[in-house]
């Protein structure tokens, strides 16, 4: 559950880390069991494709699901967090990011500190985003791509846009972007369900359209320093949460999100 010195410097030389099985194939099933229910929730915490009734993230899960309650608690999420970041952390944000077959639009080039910074008043770019792969992500059906290394040039300019998807994002320029990879180029975040990814809060990326007829969905848990916490409430609750109780992981066996499933009780 915690990383080792390779992986370390990895993640400090590249700003990502891919790492495969980490979860298992009984466990990504239990948390894709939750979507349908969740996704077909009328609320604000759901938004929908700009072009269809698609759910392109849904917010705010740990407090609509017992097992993704569990999962923002999980060993492999939280402890390697606190490892990078040496210090504790609180629960900034719960979604599942999801790209429907054939329609899943895009995410621009971006890098999360610009929306945590600009919207939430957030100090200073220490948050990690944990995601799990719940879907098989290849090169066509919207891999989240990163440009290796674009974190260590430091927060690049950034521009709120609100007209090219349902989703406001702060994006970086096409020539910043464009820079950014030749210098560092681009990797592809793809693998089998269950594989994990960690990168920090500079890291730009993106990711393109679904074109093909496989979804692709990932869980996405955003941790962040308690002495980094947001100075601003702009934003609702489920796009930055207010709750600054350090997380603790859950003890016990790491493969916690498939035990016990017949006793896991919804929250309404």
């Amino acid at each position: 559950m915690r990383l080792n010195d390779s992986e370390i410097e990895r993640f400090r030389e590249d700003g990502f880390l891919i790492l495969p099985e980490r979860f298992s194939a009984e466990e990504v099933a239990l948390l894709k069991a939750e979507l349908p229910r969740l996704f077909a929730e009328r609320r604000p915490e759901n938004f929908r494709e700009k072009e269809s009734d698609a759910v392109r993230t849904a917010m705010g899960l740990h407090l609509r699901s017992e097992v993704y309650a569990r999962a923002v608690r999980d060993p492999r999420l939280v402890e390697p967090a606190r490892q990078l970041l040496g210090e504790d952390l609180y629960v900034q944000q719960v979604k599942v990011n999801a790209k429907a077959a054939f329609s899943g639009d895009v995410w621009q080039w971006h890098y999360d500190f610009a929306t945590h910074h600009g919207e939430d008043g957030v100090p200073e770019p220490l948050a990690l985003n944990l995601h799990i792969l719940l879907d098989e992500v290849n090169e066509f059906n919207g891999p989240l791509v990163f440009i290796p290394g674009s974190h260590r040039r430091g927060p690049a300019p950034a521009t709120l846009d609100t007209e090219t998807t349902s989703y406001p994002l702060w994006v970086v320029e096409d020539e910043t972007v464009a820079k950014l990879i030749e210098e560092g180029g681009l990797v592809s975040a793809k693998g089998p369900p269950g594989t994990m990814l960690i990168f920090g809060d500079t890291l730009v990326h993106g990711s393109s359209l679904n074109m093909s007829p496989w979804p692709r969905t990932i869980f996405s848990l955003i941790l962040n320093p308690v002495s980094n916490a947001l100075t601003r409430r702009r934003r609702p609750d489920h796009q930055h949460h207010r709750d600054l109780t350090p997380v603790a992981p859950l003890p016990g066996s790491p493969r916690l999100l498939a035990a016990d499933r017949a006793g896991v009780e919804t929250r309404a």
